[in-house]
C-alpha cells in the first residue's frame, strides 16, 4: 500500500510566470519510486460511478466517470500536476496585471482538435462563454461569473478581464468542466467528443461503458501510454471488487474499505491510499423546514459521531471532518476553529432553542453516493437517537441518485471531491444561487467575503477572511461534514505509474495518460 499525504499548494510568484518552473509548488514527494513509462496494451477500468443519464456536455458532469473520460479526451488551458502545482496544458504560459484583475493567456501553438482542426483563440473563447450568462445550465457558472470579458489579441493570445483581483484565477481554468471544444454557431461542438486531449473517444454508452484510442497526433509525447482504453460503469461494489480480482479488468475506484486490507493480500493487487480533499457530507435543504432553522442544524451536527464514521465507514481511511469543506492540508485551514465533536446535550439544547422537545426527519442515502454511505446514515440513526432525534432513513436506487435525490430531497447523504483552491470549493457550493450550492444556502457575509478574499492580495488578511467563511459554514451552514475521506483505489500489480495525485480520485482523475503497464 502506498500512502500519500496531500500538500500545501505555492502561488509565489504565480501572477507573472511564463514556465511551468516558476510555478511549481514545494510539496513533499509521494515515496513512489520513479518508472520509465512504455507504450502499449489495453486496459480496462471499472468506475464506481456513471449513470444513464451522463452526457458529454461539459457543464454537466458530476461524477468521477465523467471526470476521468473529460481528462482524457479534452484539454483546459491549465493543468493541476501530480504534486499540486499548476502547470500550462494548452496554454502555453500567462500574466497578470498588477490587481490581478486581468490576466492574458497565450495558446500553445500546434495543439489539435481529433478531426485535425488547429485550436483557435476562438475555440477557448467560446469553450469558456458556453459556462457563461443567464441562459448557461453549466454548474461551472460561478466560477467562472467573475469574468467580465474575453477578448483576443492576434492568433494567440486570450484576454481575461475580471470583476475584480483573483490571484488563484489560472487554478479555475483547469476546472474539470472547462475544456476546450471547437466553436460552432451555437456555441461549441460537445456532441460529437471531438476534443484535443491525448485520446479519441470511440464510443459512449452512458451508465455502460465508454472505448478510447490514443490520439496519435497529440502535441505531448510523455502522456497516452495505453493503445486503447475501456472504463466500466460498475457502481456495484462487490462487482467492482470481483473484475479486479478475476483479472477482467485492471483498475477500480471506491474500494470496499472493510474488504481493503482482505483484497491486498492479493499478490496480483496492489492498494492505493490517497489523502487529499475528499469529503463526505449530509446536506440538508436550508430553504425547506425544518431546515430552515439554524438551531436545528446545529442540533444535527451535534448528533452524529464523527470518530465513529471514521474507524467503521472509513476504515481509518481519512479523518474526521468540521463542517467546512477545506482540507486540513489546504492554504488557508482554519486550524483554530474549535472542532466539533459528538454531543447529545448540545443537541438537545439546540432542539429546546428551536422550540422543539424532539425532531423527526427522513434521511436519503445510496452507495452511489460514497461506498458505505447507507451504513453511515444508519450510525447517524443510531447516534441521533440520544440528542432526541429520530432519522428514518431512506435507501435509494443507485442508477439515478444524482439527478433523481441529490438536490431534490432535502436530506441526502453527498460526496464532494474538494478543490485545489478555498475560492474555487467555496464559489462551487456555498454561493448563494449557485447552481451545486445543494444546501440552498445563502449568508450575505458569507458572499461578502469571498469576493474580497478572492481580490486579497495581502496574505496575513487573506488568511483572516477565509478563516472567518470556514467558521460561518460550519456553525450557519447546511452541510454537516462528518469525514474527509481517502482516496482508495486498488490497481493490478501491472500498471506502472510515477506520483500520485491528491487532487482527485485514481491520479487526479487522470490516470487515463499518466498510467501504463510496466
Amino acid at each position: 500500500m502506498s500512502i500519500i499525504k496531500g500538500g500545501l499548494l505555492d502561488r509565489r510568484g504565480f501572477l507573472k510566470t511564463t514556465s511551468a518552473a516558476a510555478i511549481a509548488a514545494t510539496l513533499p514527494m509521494s515515496g513512489a519510486m520513479a518508472q520509465t513509462p512504455k507504450r502499449g496494451g489495453h486496459i480496462r477500468v471499472a468506475k464506481g460511478h456513471g449513470q444513464t443519464t451522463d452526457t458529454l456536455d461539459p457543464g454537466q458532469w458530476e461524477n468521477g466517470y465523467m471526470l476521468a473520460l473529460g481528462f482524457g479526451v479534452h484539454g483546459r488551458l491549465t493543468e493541476v500536476a501530480a504534486d499540486g502545482s499548476l502547470v500550462p496544458e494548452v496554454a502555453e504560459s500567462w500574466e497578470a496585471s498588477d490587481d490581478a484583475a486581468q490576466w492574458r493567456f497565450k495558446l500553445r501553438k500546434g495543439v489539435t482538435f481529433h478531426d485535425g482542426k488547429d485550436v483557435t483563440v476562438d475555440d477557448v473563447v467560446a469553450s469558456i462563454n458556453h459556462h457563461r450568462g443567464e441562459d448557461s445550465t453549466s454548474a461551472a457558472g460561478p466560477i467562472v461569473a467573475p469574468i467580465k470579458d474575453i477578448s483576443t489579441e492576434g492568433d494567440d493570445t486570450i484576454i481575461f478581464d475580471l470583476d475584480g483581483g483573483n490571484a488563484d484565477f489560472p487554478f479555475i481554468l483547469s476546472d474539470y468542466h472547462l475544456t476546450i471544444h471547437p466553436k460552432s454557431d451555437d456555441g461549441i461542438d460537445w456532441r460529437s467528443g471531438n476534443g484535443c486531449g491525448s485520446y479519441v473517444l470511440k464510443n459512449f454508452e452512458p451508465g455502460v461503458s465508454s472505448q478510447f484510442e490514443r490520439n496519435p497526433n497529440h502535441w505531448r509525447d510523455d502522456v497516452a501510454w495505453f493503445d486503447s482504453v475501456e472504463m466500466l460503469a460498475v457502481v456495484d461494489q462487490n462487482a467492482r471488487t470481483t473484475a479486479l480480482v478475476s483479472g477482467d479488468v485492471q483498475a477500480i475506484d471506491k474500494v470496499d474499505l472493510k474488504a481493503a486490507a482482505l483484497l491486498g493480500r492479493n499478490q496480483n493487487v496492489v492498494i492505493e491510499s490517497v489523502d487529499g480533499t475528499q469529503h463526505y457530507t449530509f446536506a440538508m435543504s436550508t430553504n425547506k423546514d425544518p431546515f430552515t432553522d439554524n438551531h436545528v442544524r446545529q442540533a444535527l451536527k451535534y448528533a452524529i459521531n464523527r470518530e465513529e464514521l471514521v474507524e467503521k465507514i472509513l476504515f481509518g481511511y481519512g479523518s474526521v471532518g468540521n463542517d467546512h469543506p477545506i482540507g486540513a492540508g489546504q492554504r488557508f485551514y482554519n486550524s483554530e476553529l474549535e472542532q466539533k465533536t459528538y454531543d447529545p446535550d448540545k443537541a438537545k439544547f439546540h432542539l429546546k432553542e428551536a422550540g422543539l422537545d424532539s425532531l423527526t426527519v427522513n434521511l436519503s442515502a445510496s452507495d452511489a453516493a460514497y461506498p458505505g454511505a447507507v451504513d453511515a446514515a444508519i450510525l447517524f440513526q443510531a447516534s441521533a437517537e440520544a440528542g432526541g432525534i429520530q432519522l428514518k432513513v431512506q435507501r435509494e436506487p443507485n442508477d439515478g441518485y444524482w439527478s433523481d435525490v441529490w438536490m431534490k430531497k432535502p436530506f441526502t447523504a453527498v460526496y464532494w471531491g474538494g478543490r485545489p483552491v478555498e475560492d474555487q470549493m467555496f464559489a462551487t457550493a456555498y454561493k448563494c444561487g449557485a447552481d451545486w450550492n445543494d444546501t440552498f444556502w445563502c449568508n450575505e457575509r458569507f458572499d461578502e467575503l469571498m469576493v474580497s478574499a478572492r481580490a486579497e492580495l495581502d496574505e496575513d488578511k487573506r488568511r483572516q477572511q477565509y478563516w472567518e467563511m470556514q467558521d460561518i459554514v460550519a456553525n450557519q451552514g447546511g452541510a454537516i461534514i462528518p469525514m474527509f475521506a481517502n482516496y482508495v483505489f486498488a490497481n493490478s500489480k501491472e500498471i506502472g505509474h510515477n506520483e500520485l495525485a491528491t487532487n482527485w480520485d485514481m491520479d487526479g482523475e487522470r490516470w487515463m495518460e499518466r498510467w501504463w503497464f510496466a
